[in-house]
This record gives structure tokens, C-alpha cells and sequence, in this order.
């Protein structure tokens, strides 16, 4: 509340200025938004930006973050809440692999296929508990709790990984595999506590990042490769 109050009485908007921090997934954080941000700073040269990609819930109650965009939507708390966009997960693994490897028909035969995916005791949502979905009899050779590990791993062309289109998409090194069978959907949120919702510096960056992220679906969704950014 004296956040907001120091911007009213100050007229914090005809100069955006002071520091934002936000929170986010590790995957989205690194792959999406740092490079979003790199243009919104450039448009906001007076708005320092602190982005925290972490494999975690940014803990907004205890003031970590200023606003998070997080995979699950809050259950309690004074927060604002806004669906930011869905986005897909598909099976990847490299040529190589595919080449050297049983081959992959149905869903059947994942079975003798290893997995990189998530530790399950360490898991920070069961959103991310897909690997079940999808192939809960395949053995899993890595585990981690960081999804860009996962990332690595798959296109050293060890195995296969259940991996976010945005991020995957973004190699040449791996394919998808049975891209018509196996597909998971997952959402984005953009929460902020709803005390600073309204303070200028933080409405724009919201704002900005409901954009950035209206004009990438299909990027989220798989179905381009390319990254589009506001004029």
C-alpha cells in the first residue's frame, strides 16, 4: 500500500521508473521471458528488471517477487490473477537416437525407451508429473529437478523427454516423437499480490507480458518456431 501511495502522490507514471522483480518457471524464465524482457527494458530504460527463473514456486507472500508467472493457480490469497496462455509438451529425442534405437510406433513401445524427466519426491507441482501421463511403465535413467537439465541431456541423444515445444523447439538436435499421439497441455498464470497490482512500474511490465505472450501462442503451443516480438 505505501508502494502504491509514494507512486500516486509521486506521479510515478510520466517516468517509469525504479525496480520490478519477477518470478518464473526456470524453462519459461531462461527461454521466453529473458528475451521478452531484453526488449522491454529497452523500452523502459528507467525500470530495472530482476527475473528469477528457478525450478520452485516464487513465494509472492513472503515478497520474493513482485509478480510470478507460475503454472498453477493460487487456491488463497489476496492475489490478482490472470490466465497468461496454455502451452504444449511434446516427446523429444534426437535423429541419432531414433536411428540407433527399437523403433517408436505406439505408445506401446516406449516402454524400452529411457526417460530423462523430474525427480518425483522433489517435484514442485504434480502438473509436472507427465512423464505418468504418457509412458508411467518406461524406465527413467536421469532424473532432475531442473528442466533445462532435462533439455541437455535429451539432445546428447541418450533417451527421450517429455519437454515444453518453446524450449525443445529451439534445437536443431531433436524431433518430436509420435507428435500425433503424445501431446500435454499445461497453463501459464500471472499472478501479483492485488496491494501492488496498480503501482505503475509493475502495471506496465503485467501489461507488457500479456502482449509478448497473446502474439507467441502458437510459439507456446508448438506449432511455430519462430519467437515474435512487440514493435
Amino acid at each position: 500500500t505505501l508502494h502504491a501511495a509514494t507512486d500516486e502522490v509521486g506521479g510515478a507514471n510520466p517516468a517509469l521508473s525504479g525496480q520490478v522483480r519477477l518470478g518464473a518457471t526456470e524453462g519459461f524464465g531462461s527461454f521466453v521471458l529473458a528475451p521478452q524482457l531484453a526488449h522491454f527494458c529497452a523500452r523502459h530504460p528507467r525500470i530495472v528488471v530482476d527475473l528469477l527463473p528457478v525450478p520452485r514456486f516464487v513465494n509472492l507472500s513472503r515478497h520474493e517477487a513482485d509478480l510470478a508467472v507460475t503454472i498453477e493457480r493460487p487456491e488463497s490469497g489476496s492475489y490478482v490473477v490472470s490466465k497468461l496462455a496454455d502451452y504444449s509438451l511434446k516427446l523429444y529425442a534426437t535423429p541419432g537416437y531414433l536411428r540407433t534405437h527399437p523403433s517408436i510406433r505406439d505408445k506401446g513401445d516406449l516402454q524400452q525407451h529411457p526417460f530423462s524427466g523430474y525427480v518425483d519426491e522433489l517435484v514442485f507441482s504434480r502438473d509436472l508429473q507427465y512423464q505418468q501421463q504418457v509412458a508411467p511403465a518406461a524406465p527413467v535413467a536421469l532424473r532432475s529437478t531442473s528442466v533445462i537439465a532435462q533439455y541437455t541431456a535429451a539432445r546428447r541423444g541418450q533417451g527421450l523427454a517429455i519437454l515444453p515445444c518453446f524450449l525443445a523447439q529451439q534445437s536443431d538436435d531433436l524431433v518430436p516423437v509420435l507428435e500425433d499421439e503424445v501431446e500435454v497441455i499445461r497453463s501459464f498464470w500471472l499472478v501479483t499480490p492485488a496491494e501492488r497490482r496498480r503501482i505503475a512500474r509493475i502495471d506496465a511490465l503485467w501489461n507488457y507480458l500479456r502482449e509478448a505472450v497473446e502474439i507467441n501462442r502458437g510459439f507456446l503451443m508448438g506449432t511455430s518456431r519462430e519467437m515474435r516480438w512487440l514493435a
